[in-house]
């Protein structure tokens, strides 16, 4: 009988690529599940004097992912940054305004998500972790994909434990990694 792993476990074993993959979609996975089923009271809770909250976390790392995967790797405009209103500062993306619908949150994260994994999945294909990204830095040395990815994963590290601590003071929910028969609510991540 063949053992099936959650879909956020990462390989026991595997390429540099999988293992990268695998710790950045256990904090997608992690992330999400922190998040999850929450209404608008849920979403906009803060912590003390902080204004961060998982609805303005949802949309950040919905912005990372295409910025990351679209703009620094490929050059290409940003899906989830093209949201913004127009003459907003970079701010917006950590606010939730009276437009943002718990739905319209999650689809927006859940969707930059899956933009992610094609364009990586791609780009994988085309020319591994060492190639190079459009993204250069200002002596202009171009980065690798393999640094996009370290990237992503560091910002998801640091979200998912901000996230831990919003839901706890949300509703208590605490823990490591979803449980096995945890599926999302809305469209899957």
């Amino acid at each position: 009988m063949q053992k099936t792993e959650p879909p956020w476990e990462p390989p026991a074993a595997g390429s540099e690529a999988d293992h990268l993959v695998g710790a950045l979609d256990r904090l997608r996975w992690t992330f999400r599940w922190k998040c999850d089923g929450l209404d608008r009271d849920g979403l906009t809770a803060s912590v003390g004097p902080s204004t961060l909250t998982l609805g303005g976390l949802l949309k950040h790392l919905a912005v990372c992912e295409d910025v990351i995967f679209s703009w620094k790797l490929a050059g290409e405009p940003p899906v989830a940054w093209l949201a913004a209103p127009e003459g907003s500062d970079e701010e917006w993306q950590f606010s939730v305004t009276d437009d943002d619908t718990p739905a319209s949150l999650y689809a927006m994260w859940d969707d930059a998500v899956e933009r992610s994994r094609a364009r990586f999945t791609q780009a994988l294909r085309d020319g591994g972790l060492d190639q190079l990204a459009h993204l250069t830095f200002d002596d202009g040395e171009h980065v690798s994909m393999r640094r996009l990815v370290f990237d992503l994963v560091e910002e998801y590290g640091r979200h998912t434990g901000h996230a831990d601590l919003l839901r706890e003071a949300v509703d208590g929910r605490v823990g490591e990694d979803p449980p096995a028969t945890w599926h999302p609510m809305g469209s899957a991540p």
